[in-house]
């Protein structure tokens, strides 16, 4: 499990960084982190998927969301009894302050009414 956080979160947090510093153009004197290299980068795979550079931010951001839900799904699946054990200590059963007896109306002999 530690393993698929670290090979999920790696290359995330790597594109991601990458992505910040290039668009903001603070490079740092590394020429990979320029506003040139960022602005190739998307014209170079808009060319070969066949769309607007624009349009491929959003897609990777969608994609990368999506993995992520993916990810923290295989992980609640895995831990599920963990959670629900957290959740019931966290919260407990829901308990009435009037018991079942009081609850209910009370039944009276009918027959002596006036």
């Amino acid at each position: 499990m530690k393993w698929l956080l670290i090979l999920w979160a790696a290359p995330v947090t790597l594109l991601t960084t990458w992505y910040s510093l290039s668009y903001y153009d603070m490079n740092f004197g590394i020429f990979m982190l320029t506003r040139q290299v960022h602005d190739l980068v998307f014209q170079i795979y808009g060319h070969v998927l066949g769309v607007p550079p624009e349009t491929i931010p959003p897609l990777v951001a969608r994609a990368i969301a999506f993995d992520s839900l993916i990810v923290f799904a295989i992980i609640g699946w895995r831990k599920r009894r963990e959670i629900r054990a957290w959740y019931q200590r966290r919260f407990g059963a829901p308990q009435s302050s009037v018991s079942e007896e009081a609850a209910l109306p009370s039944v009276t002999n009918l027959s002596s009414a006036p």
